[in-house]
Parts: structure tokens; C-alpha cells; sequence
């Protein structure tokens, strides 16, 4: 006897006092047609399931093929699903979000096999049934029969050795299941072994072999024919790829499928991710937007610059005592290989005359290079040059505050003011900054320092000297630079100095930390919040699919196959949502730059990269819990579950 299917002693229990299948000891041959009968009840499904390793008994010996089946792991179970079982249920059990050609394709997946090969093969077993022309519509467009002849060209799909069918014609009319039958009969004639479950005995009259169940016990095994079909031929050729290379592909095309099948789902799962996302990047912008304003801000005090002042620092009590500084350092200064420019400064508060008009303002004697050096622009008329510094001409450039204070809608370039009784003459305006911070409301005017000595204050002291550096030079290694010249000068160190790029140092360390702080902190919160949406909705997904996720483990789909399809279903999610994320954040960022007169949101490509690689990294972290509570569904349950 060359038995596939060998039972002794099969219990199956469900607690203890639900006692389904008693005592069943049976064998079944290879190319045998063999109807399992008996009423609702009964306890043939649940015998059915346990051949099909849809289940396991609770007790007894069950060997396939002469291999016990006892002490097999989940996977070694779905293994002898996907190649020797072929599954033809009662109620089809096709997914609807896939075609018919790759429902029917479905089970060599899982058996590694070609898409090309596959595909040519689900499309001659559907020509076989005369379905080809269904080949690309969905499930829930066919008949009832047609549907059921759908479910065995996917049996057939691994040429198994045993097709189980259970209740095959419960849900078709008589013409139908009378078409269904005879294929039956026509695939036991090409060599498989049938294996039918059925309540009419007028279906189970078309097997050689009638075993009856009641109650849990067979109560009869008779034998109408002895015909037997055994077939040798060779079972499908398995791919030999490794899984990046092929079951990767298939798991992605798959998971694409079931994205687009459940739209609403997937936007309701992404929406966390979208938020959370577009919340990092465009704090992150905002934040690199403040950061280069505040920049900006301290460059407008000069670019590369030092400032020299008497002293030993500003917190010394004499500072207003000490006058050290003198003009010629500046020129000394300005001879230096390292030095771009120079520019002597002085200031004085006084009256401030124009017309009827009189306001307090404060005079600045600079060099004619100190525009230059503070990146002052001129915005009407000019500045100052050397040779109106050297004969101390009583010219002026003004601030805005004093145009708007004095001469409101008059034009001020060519007009004469006064200050300490002492005209000036103004040739030139500087342009309004946008600065961050609050604004300057001083009102100021420059005139050459000669000219401030010589006419305003009556002496050589200055308060400061202010020095900028080429662009390619160290501004740390000039300051040295600077330090020691003027001590060869003076003797000794009675001044300090004020590097720009220091100060800007410090404010993008302090400011930089902080903005750190704060996008890791929205960061963390956002993020979090959005891969809780995700874990939440793919559980709700895994409780919806229960029934799909049963429908391929029964057709052969081991643990890992459904763990990684779910896993990549999170992680394109995500991934899908962070792309969806930049895309509103820099919609969000085009808005509020058109808008803004302050500063721009600046988007930095690491950032989007990050955002990118995090939203991926939330599909895995919070995807596997779902993924894993999918792959550990029992088929059978997740069957009738779903």
C-alpha cells in the first residue's frame, strides 16, 4: 500500500469538554478519490483542517508522505501546505483586492517561483477552465462558479499531490457544482488525490472511497471503486534567489497592492506620520531661518571685523578714563598684509538742528573705509571718501531715523543741518536694515573723524577702532595679529578687542543648542504621536485581514512571509507619509516666505534626509508589533475569524 496520509489515534479537543474528533484511524493512498461525509457537526471540517495542517490534533500520530507531522513548527507546517496540499474552500476564499490571474498565482509565490513563469502558468490552467478571458478582472465581478473554478486553477498552481475540497459545491447551483465535480474527477483522473468533504452524498458519489463521521467517530469506510491514478511526474521547480533578490520584490509588490486596495486606511495611517514629519521640518526651517537672521544681525556690525577699545574690558570702571587709541594705530594697522580696512571711531551726543527742527542725536567721527567695514549700505547719495577725511570737510551721512525725524517727505541729500552749532553738509542716507531683534531707533549721523576732532570734540581721543579682515583669513590668527602690532606700539596691552566671529560663534552655539533641544523635543513628541497612529491602524488592518492573512497561510505562506509583507506595508506607509510630510512642509515654507519680511524658513538637505530615514525607521519600530501579531495568527482560526 503506498498510503500519502497515514491517522492512529487522532483526538482533537477543544477544552475539556468539547470533544470534536474521537479515535480516528484512517489511510489514504496515494491517487485515491476519498469523500469524507456526515452532518453539520460532525466533525469532518475539523478532520479536513487537520489534513490539510490547517490544524493540529491534540493527540494521536499523523504522518504525510511517511513524515510525522507531530513535532512541526508553524513553518514546516505551511511548508507541506504550499507543496503538497492544493485548498478548494466552500466560499472561495479569493482576495478581492487582487486579480483573478493573481489570485490564481498567488501560492507559487511563496513556492519562489518566476513571475514570468507563474504568470504563463495561472494563465493556462484559467484557459484550462476557460477563464482566461477573467483574467484581469476582480474576484467580485465573477459568478459564483466561476469564482469556484478560480479557486481550483489556484489549487492546481503548485501541481500539489492532494487537493483537499471542502463543501466545493455548497455555495453554487446544481449546473455549477455539477461542472465543479467533473473537474474534480477529471484532476483525480490526472493523477491527484482527492480528498472531498461534503454533507450530500449525492457529490460524495463521484469518489472510489465514502469514510462517514458522527459525532467525532467514523462510523463507516467503504470503498465503491478501486481506481487509483498515481502520477510521477515532477513537482515545480523552486527559484533559487535569495530573498533581496526575489522575495523582496514580491513582498514590496504585494504590499504596494494592498495600499492601494485599502486607500482610506492608508491615508488614515500616513496622516500621523504627515503631521509628525511636517511638524520636524518645518520647526527645523524655522528655526535655521531665525538662526541665520540673528546671523545677519551681528554681521551688520561687520563682516570679519575686530573692534578695538581702550582698556582692560567692559567690565572695568575706568573705561571711560582711558583714552590710549590714537589715530596713527589705525594707519599702522591698516598697513598689515592681513588688514582689508580701517576706521577710527568717535562719538558725541549733541543737538541736532534742521530748520525749526531740533532733536538730540549722536555724532560718529569714522574713517572713510567704515562703511565698508560694517556693511553699511548707502541708499541715496554716497559716502565720504579719503581725501574729505584728510582736509576734515563738514560733510554727513544720515540714518533713517533722522530722515524720517527731520526731513519726513522732504529729499535730504544736499541739505545742511547743524550740530553743536556746526553745519554739516549731507551727501548721503543709508539704506533701512532688516534685522532681527528690535529695532535701532537712535538717530545718527557719520561724518569724517577729522572733522569730529577737529570741530566737535577739540580733541585727538577716540573711542574705538574698528578693523575688518580678508575673507580668507583666520579672523582669530588677525586678532593675535592685531594684539600683538599695538603692543609694540603702546608697550603694553591697555586696549581689548571684540571679534566678530567670536560673538557669532557664541549666539549659533547658544542659539543652535537650543533650537536643537527644542526640534528634538517636538521632534520626539511628533514623531511618537504619529508611529502610535501607525502601530494603531495596522493592528486595526491586522484585524480586518484576518481572513486574507488566513487565506495565505492556507495556500502556503509561512510566518516570516507575512511578518515581512505587513513590516513592509509600515515602512512604505511611513515612508509615504515622511515624502508627503517635506512635500507640505515646503508648500508651508513657500507660503510663509512669500508672506515674511523678517526672515525665511530655510530647509537644510540633511534635514529632509533625516526626516526621511525617521519616518522609515517608525514604519519598522512601530510596524513589527502589528507584523508580528499577523505572522502568529493560526490559519485556520484567522479563517474562520475573518
Amino acid at each position: 500500500m503506498n498510503n500519502i496520509i497515514e491517522m492512529k489515534n487522532i483526538h482533537k479537543s477543544f477544552g475539556e469538554q468539547i470533544h470534536v474528533l474521537k479515535n480516528i484511524n484512517l489511510s489514504i493512498q496515494k491517487g485515491d478519490f476519498v469523500a469524507i461525509v456526515g452532518q453539520s457537526g460532525s466533525g469532518k471540517s475539523t478532520l479536513m483542517n487537520i489534513i490539510g495542517c490547517l490544524d493540529t490534533q491534540t493527540s494521536g500520530l499523523y504522518k504525510i508522505g511517511g513524515l510525522d507531522t507531530s513535532g512541526m513548527d508553524k513553518d514546516a507546517l505551511s511548508q507541506l501546505r504550499c507543496e503538497i496540499f492544493g485548498f478548494i474552500f466552500q466560499r472561495y476564499n479569493l482576495l478581492n483586492s487582487l486579480n483573478v490571474i493573481d489570485n490564481v498565482s498567488l501560492p507559487s509565490i511563496y513556492y519562489g517561483m518566476e513571475k514570468k513563469t507563474r504568470e504563463k502558468k495561472a494563465y493556462n490552467l484559467l484557459r484550462d477552465l476557460n477563464l482566461e478571458q477573467k483574467a484581469h478582472d476582480k474576484p467580485n465581478k465573477l459568478s459564483g462558479g466561476q469564482q469556484q473554478r478560480v479557486s481550483i486553477a489556484r489549487a492546481l498552481m503548485n501541481e500539489p499531490q492532494v487537493i483537499l475540497a471542502d463543501e466545493p459545491t455548497g455555495a453554487l447551483d446544481s449546473k455549477s457544482g455539477e461542472m465543479v465535480m467533473n473537474i474534480l474527477k477529471n484532476l483525480h483522473e490526472m493523477g491527484h488525490t482527492i480528498i472531498l468533504v461534503t454533507h450530500d452524498k449525492q457529490i460524495a458519489s463521484y469518489a472510489n472511497r465514502m469514510i462517514e463521521l458522527r459525532d467525532g467517530e467514523v462510523i463507516s469506510d467503504s470503498r465503491v471503486k478501486a481506481t487509483f491514478y498515481d502520477s510521477s511526474k515532477q513537482s515545480v521547480k523552486k527559484s533559487k534567489k535569495i530573498f533581496s533578490l526575489f522575495e523582496f520584490k514580491e513582498v514590496l509588490h504585494m504590499s504596494i497592492q494592498a495600499i492601494f486596495a485599502h486607500k482610506m486606511r492608508s491615508v488614515l495611517t500616513m496622516l500621523g506620520i504627515i503631521i509628525g514629519i511636517t511638524s520636524v521640518i518645518s520647526v527645523v526651517a524655522l528655526g535655521e531661518g531665525s538662526k541665520e537672521g540673528i546671523i545677519t544681525s551681528v554681521n551688520s556690525m561687520g563682516s570679519n571685523t575686530i573692534e578695538i577699545i581702550p582698556g582692560a574690558g567692559f567690565g572695568d570702571i575706568k573705561i571711560n578714563k582711558v583714552k590710549t587709541l590714537k589715530a596713527k594705530d589705525a594707519d599702522t594697522l591698516a598697513k598689515q598684509s592681513y588688514i582689508q580696512s580701517t576706521s577710527v571711531n568717535i562719538a558725541q551726543s549733541g543737538l541736532l538742528i534742521y530748520k525749526n527742527r531740533v532733536v538730540t542725536a549722536n555724532m560718529n567721527g569714522v574713517g572713510a573705509q567704515f562703511f565698508d567695514a560694517r556693511n553699511e549700505k548707502i541708499g541715496s547719495g554716497r559716502g565720504f571718501n579719503a581725501d574729505e577725511v584728510s582736509a576734515a570737510s563738514s560733510v554727513a551721512v544720515i540714518n533713517q531715523n533722522i530722515k524720517k525725524e527731520l526731513f519726513k517727505d522732504e529729499e535730504a541729500v544736499g541739505k545742511v543741518v547743524f550740530f553743536n552749532k556746526q553745519p554739516f553738509h549731507i551727501i548721503g542716507i543709508i539704506s533701512d536694515g532688516q534685522a532681527i531683534g528690535p529695532p535701532d531707533l537712535t538717530l545718527s549721523l557719520y561724518s569724517p573723524y577729522t572733522a569730529v576732532m577737529y570741530k566737535i570734540t577739540g580733541s585727538q581721543d577716540i573711542a574705538s577702532i574698528t578693523v575688518k579682515v580678508y575673507d580668507e583669513i583666520n579672523p582669530h590668527i588677525a586678532e593675535d595679529g592685531v594684539v600683538k602690532t599695538l603692543k609694540s606700539i603702546h608697550g603694553k596691552k591697555d586696549f581689548f578687542t571684540v571679534n566678530s566671529d567670536s560673538i557669532r560663534r557664541l549666539i549659533d552655539d547658544v542659539i543652535g543648542g537650543a533650537l536643537t533641544l527644542l526640534i528634538m523635543c517636538i521632534a520626539a513628541i511628533s514623531l511618537s504621536v504619529g508611529g502610535l497612529g501607525v502601530m494603531n491602524i495596522m493592528l486595526v488592518s491586522v484585524t480586518e485581514r484576518t481572513k486574507e492573512i488566513g487565506i495565505r497561510m492556507a495556500i502556503g505562506a509561512k510566518q516570516k512571509n507575512i511578518l515581512r509583507q505587513f513590516l513592509v506595508e509600515a515602512i512604505l506607509l511611513c515612508f509615504m507619509g515622511g515624502v508627503a510630510g517635506l512635500a507640505l512642509s515646503f508648500l508651508i515654507g513657500f507660503v510663509f516666505n512669500s508672506l515674511s519680511e523678517t526672515f525665511q524658513m530655510v530647509y537644510s538637505a540633511l534635514s529632509v534626509m533625516t526626516a526621511i530615514a525617521c519616518s522609515s525607521i517608525i514604519g519598522v519600530i512601530f510596524g513589527y508589533i502589528p507584523a508580528k501579531n499577523a505572522s502568529n495568527l493560526n490559519p485556520i482560526e484567522a479563517l474562520i475569524q475573518g
